[in-house]
């Protein structure tokens, strides 16, 4: 499980690494203004429903379902079941994209009530129309994704996003190069995201070769396809908590000038941990936990689950603190640039530190809710994070008054406790979690080690951040140095703990095969 989780990750966070060289360049063409708030209302939206689809979130339904007819019916029985998922998601997908688009004056309304009588609802309008191509494209690209994941083979499936950003960034620097107005630069960005979603599609078919994946394909809606899409929904919203939770903060934040914004960008540097951990436990869990129920094998059920759980908080709780003690020297040196001002960068560092405070939670709700996926339980993880939702919103629209965008990202924070803290409790009501003692021994100590770091992170940053002062390459430099020192400190620590212990780390990535792109 380690060497596939290691997979995802890095496929994940080479995405994630491009998807920050985006956003740095889009705050540079964009700024925080108007323009920059149509867009990325737009495209959070677009977001939301590439990450429902193929971020783990149509994983935690395609997988069980796909595994329990190959094992019960036989390989082609399998194929034939994906082709039906296949056809009838991407045809779906057609439809819904029809009727998006004639009815975008309205979504934009629901989604940013705030532009009700602005130009920038125009603005919007414009550029979702643009992008919408890319939810034809984002079905069967999540279909196929969880296919391969299914099957073990989680390499292609990890670095085939890496595409989405490589276009973006394509496009982008062709758009600072010829220096268009930031208006029309938005309408080229925005169909350069649907262009993107048809290069992973192309990628994703060509690297498949002539394997029958989903064969035939199959657009019906008979009972078992009712009955997967039932399922599957839950999933995917359950799954899609963290997004769901900033798209509702945007919906609030469009009343406030460069709110979306401040938002948008902060939330981009809670994602880089969160599709590393998050990202791989929605991919790997759910076919071990899976596996493990049917055959009902207690032992592997407690060393996945446990190993996950050290994973989550071991990654998860000082990306947080890191995240909090370098916020402001991160939003400066990354976005700090062309029309994102200074007083951008402090309502944006302030959102970020808020924001991070949820980070574990989110992380958590990741670990878990794969128990749940892997019993046919999706109903738990669903309420839960509707749960979560309502309690963000709530939070959100009396904090948000008080506060402004700091208010709402508080908000966002609570509402992810809430899911996670809602899991747990069913969790343990129901089933029970299978922790073994070793990481009831090494949880305790993870913690230690992190808010360790954390401190040691903040008083050396106080020495040596103010010796960069507005040189680019000097902070850029200094943010790189106090990133290497954390991770270094950290490290030693769990060593020093007898946390971590290299030869078992090297045993582990080494106990199951490498497997190449093709699978």
């Amino acid at each position: 499980m380690i060497r596939s989780f290691l997979t995802v990750s890095t496929g994940t966070l080479a995405s994630r690494l491009l998807g920050f060289a985006r956003d740095s360049m889009m705050a540079a063409l964009f700024g925080a203004g108007p323009v920059a708030d149509a867009f990325l209302v737009a495209f959070q939206g677009i977001n939301v429903v590439r990450r429902l689809l193929t971020e783990g979130a149509l994983n935690a339904a395609l997988v069980p379902a796909w595994l329990r007819v190959r094992e019960a019916e036989g390989a082609v029985a399998a194929a034939a079941f994906a082709g039906r998922v296949l056809g009838t998601i991407s045809a779906a997908l057609i439809a819904a994209t029809a009727l998006i688009g004639l009815s975008m004056p309205f979504v934009i309304a629901a989604l940013a009530p705030g532009f009700a009588g602005q130009p920038t609802l125009q603005l919007a309008v414009d550029d979702f129309r643009l992008m919408l191509p890319y939810l034809a494209f984002a079905g069967p690209v999540a279909v196929m994704m969880g296919l391969l994941n299914a099957q073990h083979r989680f390499a292609l499936a990890a670095f085939s996003p890496i595409l989405f950003n490589l276009a973006l960034i394509a496009a982008m620097s062709l758009l600072l190069t010829w220096r268009l107005d930031a208006a029309d630069a938005a309408l080229v960005m925005a169909a350069a995201v649907g262009f993107a979603g048809l290069l992973q599609l192309l990628m994703l078919t060509l690297r498949a070769g002539g394997e029958k994946l989903a064969a035939p394909l199959k657009v019906t809606f008979d009972a078992t396809m009712r009955g997967f899409f039932v399922k599957g929904m839950a999933g995917m919203v359950a799954n899609s908590g963290p997004q769901l939770l900033i798209m509702a903060g945007a919906v609030i934040a469009s009343s406030s000038p460069a709110a979306v914004s401040w938002l948008y960008f902060a939330n981009r540097l809670i994602e880089l941990p969160l599709g590393i951990v998050g990202t791989a436990m929605g991919t790997v869990l759910v076919p071990e936990l899976t596996r493990a129920v049917s055959a009902g094998d207690k032992a592997s059920l407690a060393q996945a689950e446990s190993r996950a759980l050290e994973l989550a908080v071991g990654l998860a709780l000082p990306a947080a603190l890191g995240l909090i003690v370098l916020r402001e020297p991160i939003v400066r040196t990354l976005f700090e640039h062309g029309a994102f001002s200074t007083a951008d960068s402090a309502a944006t560092a302030q959102a970020l530190a808020l924001l991070a405070l949820g980070l574990p939670a989110h992380v958590l709700v990741k670990a878990l809710s794969p128990a749940f996926f892997a019993r046919g339980n999706t109903a738990t993880p669903l309420l839960s994070a509707l749960k979560g939702f309502a309690v963000a919103v709530v939070l959100a629209v009396v904090l948000g008054k008080i506060a402004g965008a700091a208010g709402i990202a508080a908000a966002i924070a609570l509402g992810a406790w809430s899911n996670a803290f809602a899991l747990i409790r069913r969790g343990a009501a129901t089933f029970g979690f299978s922790i073994d003692a070793a990481a009831r021994r090494r949880l305790p100590r993870i913690v230690v080690a992190a808010l360790a770091m954390g401190g040691l992170l903040w008083l050396t940053a106080a020495l040596v951040w103010p010796l960069a002062g507005a040189h680019g390459l000097a902070q850029a430099a200094i943010l790189g140095v106090l990133i290497i020192a954390g991770v270094a400190i950290y490290g030693l620590l769990l060593a020093l703990l007898r946390v971590l212990n290299w030869a078992d780390a090297i045993a582990a990535v080494r106990h199951s095969p490498l497997r190449d792109l093709r699978g």
